[in-house]
């Protein structure tokens, strides 16, 4: 089965559509980024089937990170589509509930970033996804090792461009059903997360919905509680009830009488 996107949203609309208004939900806005190979798209599960052979390229010619489109529309849709177009820019958007808030969250699909000898060659659409996100998911899959060399070169990068280091990262380990042909342990990733500050999720895109929606899930609420903190002014001032605006009727009657009042007291001098 292939899923075709060009530009296009994957929605959820907000419940209570047809029944009073009621208060926008707060805003989550996630990136997600990864190798190519790493089970963001069909073709990683394909070359994985052929038994390294973009490892072999890769190691050649240099690894790109592109989309994430099989991880977001496994979170979004929880279903698996092994074959997907490649697209980039494309932004997903659905309603959840966190803590008994509903968000509107979301995902941004990444272009990719071409890297040559661990360094990062990254083109001003994908610095302008990393700075326009508010959480950031690193991919990399656990039958590449180059993928899993190349997250703390991508994760220095982000904190480049979010120097305040208040950005919430999880790193997801994907492909965790191949474990015949791994080449990173899962002990290594959270290793590495754990030296990065970040979280870490071990999952199956293809066979596995829970922890796809954990680690989005631990972002929602990382991003909300933020958002909450920030703004504790704002948020005192909007309880505090306003003054009740003047009448404008009752300003034109004091008017008149304060006007009639000067006219008399010049009238009796």
């Amino acid at each position: 089965m292939r899923l075709t996107q060009s530009m296009c949203t994957i929605a959820e609309c907000a419940p209570g559509g047809d029944g009073p208004a009621t208060a926008r939900p707060r805003l989550v806005k996630i990136a997600v980024v990864g190798g190519s190979g790493v089970g963001k798209t069909g073709e990683g599960q394909r070359r994985a089937g052929r038994a390294g052979g973009w490892r072999r390229r890769s190691a050649a010619n240099g690894a790109c990170l592109c989309l994430p489109a099989a991880l977001v529309v496994r979170f979004l849709t929880r279903r698996f589509i092994g074959d997907y177009e490649r697209n980039a820019g494309n932004l997903y958007s659905r309603h959840i509930q966190v803590d008994g808030e509903m968000l509107a969250i979301q995902v941004q699909d990444t272009p990719g970033v071409q890297i040559h000898e661990h360094s990062l060659d990254c083109n001003e659409q994908l610095n302008r996804c990393i700075r326009w996100a508010d959480a950031l998911v690193i991919v990399f899959s656990i039958t590449d090792y180059k993928s899993f060399e190349l997250l703390s070169h991508l994760y220095h990068h982000v904190r480049q461009l979010h120097p305040g280091n208040l950005l919430p990262v999880v790193i997801v380990a994907n492909k965790a059903d191949l474990l015949h042909i791994k080449e990173v342990e899962p002990q290594q990733g959270l290793q590495l997360a754990n030296m990065l500050g970040c979280t870490f999720y071990e999952v199956s895109v293809s066979e596995n919905y829970n922890n796809v929606f954990n680690a989005f899930h631990l972002l929602c609420k990382e991003v909300n509680k933020q958002q909450i903190t920030s703004t504790p002014e704002r948020r005192r001032t909007s309880l505090i009830p306003r003054p009740k605006s003047p009448n404008m009727q009752d300003l034109k009657r004091r008017f008149k009488q304060a006007l009639s009042a000067k006219v008399r007291t010049v009238t009796s001098v």
